[in-house]
């Protein structure tokens, strides 16, 4: 089969970013005020969730170094569900992994995966937080916001999933998906986050916006009263600043690598127009009529949820899969097909073509194809001569290096974008 050539298609638009994220965080925590209640001795939970979010280092150290300033004692607890197999051991891997620990946060870290019952909501569900959380004298939420992968609502990933979800722990991230189905992500979400907040000390929050770039656009330091009208505001910034593939009616979407660092999901649902769960509707727009991922993200430690939304998968890729811990995160959070492995393939270039000859009868040197390394690294994509002309027209994209074949070594594999662009 004859391959298009390909094209360097490069994002030069220039987001805003928060220069100095830790004078940031101080300076937010700073204006609530909150030294009168803070006493010395007083412990302060932290949150520190699974994805990679850039500056998340930064801000759970600039946070404990500010509660230490006031005599308190600050640690860090994951809040992520099941990641991590569901594990406290695997979670405080998985923290490691992302580079939070005692020494870079300047905070102990306790991991456990012990919760309380805390109470029902509003559906006649007991609602559930880790022990960490409950036993500490305050807590402070900490997460990005931005589209969730499954559902679209006012609110989505943010301040309230972490309450509901992260906080839960295993037992209660189970609990809260089992409960979408007949009341909605967003409607559990509210409800249980809203008996957390009533339940626990929660001090304030911090939530933050990422640009296209994964830089940090902005911070928001409130407190839980504030919580629901700053995520609709977030989300919305959230939505502008996101990264996004700038185009329709691609016949293959080549993906170097998925893994929960990169989205909850694997793969950024709202990059790729796949949500897969029985739960929430499809978006009706297939933006992919194939996907082929490459590889699996080291971070993500054999968690291959989403590997179901491609169609074609690199060996190298479910070589790697932990079965075990891609099978919890799964079943709880009731995406199954999300654990599905593709056709699999030992090199690349019979994984393209395939792909390709099942996209529609035409001439494949024509074929609408996009490369990126991965649904978060947005800015350098490559692109098919089938493209060229829309990519032209794109405000804010230029064209760099090109054309060029696709560059497959002897064994009929793709460099990795990493090393290639």
């Amino acid at each position: 089969m004859k391959l298009p050539t390909l094209y360097l298609l490069e994002n030069n638009q220039r987001p805003p970013r928060v220069a100095d994220v830790a004078t940031e965080i101080r300076r937010g925590l700073e204006s609530l005020e909150l030294a009168h209640r803070i006493a010395p001795g007083d412990t302060v939970a932290i949150t520190a969730g699974s994805r990679g979010v850039t500056d998340m280092v930064a801000i759970i150290r600039a946070t404990a170094a500010f509660f230490k300033s006031l005599g308190a004692n600050p640690f860090v607890t994951p809040a992520m569900g099941s990641h991590g197999g569901a594990t406290a051991e695997g979670q405080a891997r998985l923290l490691a992994a992302l580079g939070i620990n005692e020494v870079s946060v300047g905070a102990p870290i306790r991991s456990s995966m012990a919760v309380e019952n805390i109470g029902r909501n509003h559906f006649g569900q007991p609602v559930f937080s880790g022990v960490d959380f409950c036993i500490a004298d305050h807590v402070v939420v900490i997460n990005r916001v931005k589209p969730h992968t499954s559902f679209q609502g006012a609110v989505e990933s943010g301040l309230h999933k972490m309450l509901a979800i992260g906080m839960g722990k295993h037992t209660g991230a189970a609990t809260a998906h089992r409960q979408f189905f007949r009341h909605g992500f967003e409607q559990v979400i509210q409800e249980i986050a809203s008996r957390v907040l009533e339940t626990l000390p929660v001090l304030c929050g911090i939530a933050l916006v990422e640009n296209h770039l994964g830089q940090t656009a902005c911070v928001a330091v409130v407190t839980p009263k504030d919580f629901w009208e700053t995520e609709i505001r977030l989300i919305r910034r959230a939505r502008e600043l996101t990264a996004k593939v700038p185009f329709a009616g691609v016949d293959l979407l080549i993906v170097d690598e998925m893994g929960k660092n990169i989205s909850g999901g694997g793969m950024d649902a709202n990059v790729t127009g796949r949500f897969m769960n029985a739960a929430v509707p499809e978006t009706g727009q297939r933006r992919f009529t194939r996907i082929y991922v490459r590889d699996l993200t080291p971070q993500s430690q054999g968690n291959a949820l989403g590997v179901g939304a491609a169609d074609f998968a690199a060996k190298r890729l479910v070589d790697k899969i932990d079965p075990a811990k891609t099978r919890i995160n799964c079943i709880t959070g009731m995406v199954p097909e999300k654990g599905r492995i593709p056709l699999t393939y030992d090199s690349d270039r019979p994984a393209i073509t395939d792909a390709l000859a099942t996209v529609g009868a035409y001439d494949p040197a024509q074929a609408r194809i996009v490369w990126i390394r991965n649904t978060s690294a947005l800015t350098r994509m490559w692109i098919s001569q089938g493209l060229l002309t829309e990519a032209r027209q794109l405000a804010g994209f230029e064209i760099g290096q090109g054309p060029v074949d696709f560059p497959f070594d002897a064994q009929g594999d793709l460099p990795f974008l990493k090393a290639f662009c």
